[in-house]
């Protein structure tokens, strides 16, 4: 792990930010504060209605049948599940265990589930037998000795008796291991201390504003910020849980107008896509209050529409190694809000490098990653975190983002690997060479294009061909490109390195 100046653990300790609780004493105390609050999974397949005291007594109960089996402090407890009630018991479960918890998105395959068990080498996985593009692949848990198959086998690792309270554990120890895809090839293991984490879910919760309404959680809980976002702020705050397991526009209008909920921000895909749906009336936006928006490319024209739609919106800036880096307050001006990535959040400090690049560090910046290489590459001795983000500063102190050193692009709020993207690529027969860049895209803020040289006597493939070739090798769904274009050779410095910013501006040029 990175290591961590004296002075800021000092610092941090003396005002607060960290303090000696576990992720599994804050869940605790919010469900014991706050126990008849609703807990509602609206899916198809696996619906759930009931309480956060319902919710606990399983997750006690498979809480006892892990620890019955061995599973303590610093064990690894991994689960790849849509957003149902049972990935909810299992953290709550790892987190009375003091164990690590990994969540894993649901629609990740083979290929990124392969190195993400093979990293963290769980004790225990959680997981369903299929569900959309996820199906159980049971040669890669050969090796984990615990496996929980929901609707199957999960249910024999339910003990008859509840755990009683919480084990102890170090609150300076990880507690969750965020793996996320990004300038590698590989998923990233982003490692999170207790302390880190409650910072960061004490702090976004301060920030909220207040009568935000019944809100529904589309993000997937297998993302941490979602897990967070759907399993630790509500039940700090005593609020309702309500989940649905697929994003499907039209059923969220349906249930804004059967249960009043609500859709408070994340990614705008979230937001737009269900603005752009044409069953969506004036009613059904009269449940949009207050709308966070982050996590993918925010657009100007995005912000300005909602808050034209009368929502009262507001931006943030962050990343799975460094959560809240920027927000914009309840009380910033509605320009800071729009217009820009908010100011640094409490505890936290940044710095411009001298090409615009972000150097970050605060209460809720992770203890480092899983590759020790990649540790020493991204954080230095005096604490400060390389995002690869390139911005710049207001005259108060507000941050905009402005590129991206880091070959990313972030669909939805989900990050994909171009040079990742680009190897698949190479492995048609008719390409010579692939560039994949972000293009904008109205809904998820960014896609992938894929701009490629062909060998001689080839023809360029069709986007249906491209797409039977990534789903052959087993690449995720959001990892395939979404638009294609032919060139004769790509411009390039006088090393040879292709010019990326130079590819942008010509596919932009073509739909102008």
């Amino acid at each position: 792990m990175r290591k961590i100046p004296v002075e800021l653990t000092k610092r941090y300790k003396e005002e607060g930010w960290w303090t000696q609780d576990t992720l599994g004493d804050l869940v605790a105390g919010g469900l014991r504060a706050n126990p008849d609050t609703g807990f509602v999974v609206h899916s198809a397949v696996r619906p759930f209605a009931g309480t956060f005291r319902d919710v606990e007594l399983e997750a006690r109960r498979l809480a006892a049948g892990l620890h019955a089996r061995g599973v303590g402090p610093g064990d690894v407890v991994a689960l790849q599940l849509p957003n149902w009630m049972e990935a909810a018991a299992t953290f709550w479960a790892s987190t009375f265990l003091g164990a690590v918890t990994v969540p894993i998105v649901h629609f990740y395959g083979r290929k990124e589930l392969t190195h993400i068990l093979g990293t963290a080498k769980p004790r225990v996985f959680v997981t369903a037998e299929e569900f959309g593009r996820m199906q159980f692949q049971p040669d890669l848990c050969a090796d984990i000795p615990i496996v929980g198959l929901v609707g199957d086998s999960y249910h024999d690792l339910l003990a008859d008796e509840p755990l009683v309270g919480t084990l102890v554990t170090d609150p300076v120890s990880p507690a969750l291991i965020a793996f996320t895809s990004g300038t590698t090839s590989n998923p990233k293991g982003v490692v999170h201390s207790h302390q880190t984490l409650g910072f960061e879910t004490r702090q976004l919760l301060e920030n909220y504003p207040e009568d935000r309404g019944r809100q529904l959680t589309g993000t997937p809980v297998g993302h941490f910020i979602g897990m967070l976002g759907a399993f630790l702020i509500p039940v700090l705050e005593g609020a309702s849980i309500d989940l649905c397991d697929v994003w499907d526009p039209g059923q969220v209008l349906k249930l804004i107008e059967r249960e009043g909920l609500s859709i408070g921000g994340g990614p705008p895909y979230f937001v737009t896509s269900v603005l752009d749906h044409p069953d969506c009336t004036p009613e059904h936006i009269r449940h949009f209050t207050t709308v966070g928006l982050g996590g993918s490319t925010v657009p100007a024209a995005v912000t300005r529409r909602l808050a034209d739609l009368g929502m009262f919106v507001f931006r943030s800036y962050g990343s799975s190694e460094h959560p809240s880096i920027t927000g914009s307050s309840p009380t910033a001006p509605e320009e800071k809000r729009l217009y820009t990535d908010g100011n640094p959040r409490p505890g936290v400090e940044i710095r411009l490098g001298p090409d615009g690049e972000i150097y970050s560090r605060g209460p809720d910046l992770c203890l480092g990653y899983t590759d020790p290489e990649l540790t020493a590459k991204f954080f230095d001795e005096e604490g400060w975190y390389r995002t690869g983000d390139v911005g710049m500063l207001d005259e108060d102190g507000y941050l905009t983002i402005t590129d991206r050193k880091a070959d990313v692009i972030i669909r939805g709020g989900e990050n994909i690997s171009a040079l990742e993207v680009e190897e698949v690529l190479l492995k048609m027969p008719a390409v010579a060479e692939a560039v994949v860049v972000s293009t904008p895209d109205p809904r998820l803020g960014e896609r992938a294009a894929a701009v490629l040289r062909l060998k001689p006597g080839h023809s360029m493939p069709t986007l249906d061909e491209v797409r039977e070739h990534f789903k052959g090798v087993g690449a995720a769904t959001q990892k395939w490109p979404e638009e294609l274009h032919a060139i004769d050779d790509f411009p390039r410095t006088a090393s040879g390195k292709v010019q990326k910013f130079l590819v942008r501006q010509d596919i932009a040029a073509r739909r102008n």
